[in-house]
């Protein structure tokens, strides 16, 4: 028998899709359906901590500013 899942429909910029993609692709915790480019469904459970998960990696993507000047 099928089951259904509870779903939340995400838009996002290409470069964020595959930031996601790469977070579920170990357990597929997260992701119910790859739509297209810019859409996919998420497990309306697990958005919160997908949100988390992707804050982390954003965070640790992001260059520091140059602190030496150009003085």
């Amino acid at each position: 028998m099928p089951k259904a899942v509870k779903g939340v429909l995400v838009e996002c910029d290409p470069s964020i899709k595959a930031i996601i993609l790469k977070i579920d692709q170990d357990k597929h915790d997260y992701i119910v359906e790859d739509l297209d480019d810019q859409h996919l469904v998420i497990k309306e459970s697990q958005l919160p901590r997908l949100k988390e998960r992707l804050e982390e990696v954003l965070a640790d993507t992001q260059q520091m500013p140059d602190e030496s000047g150009s003085d």
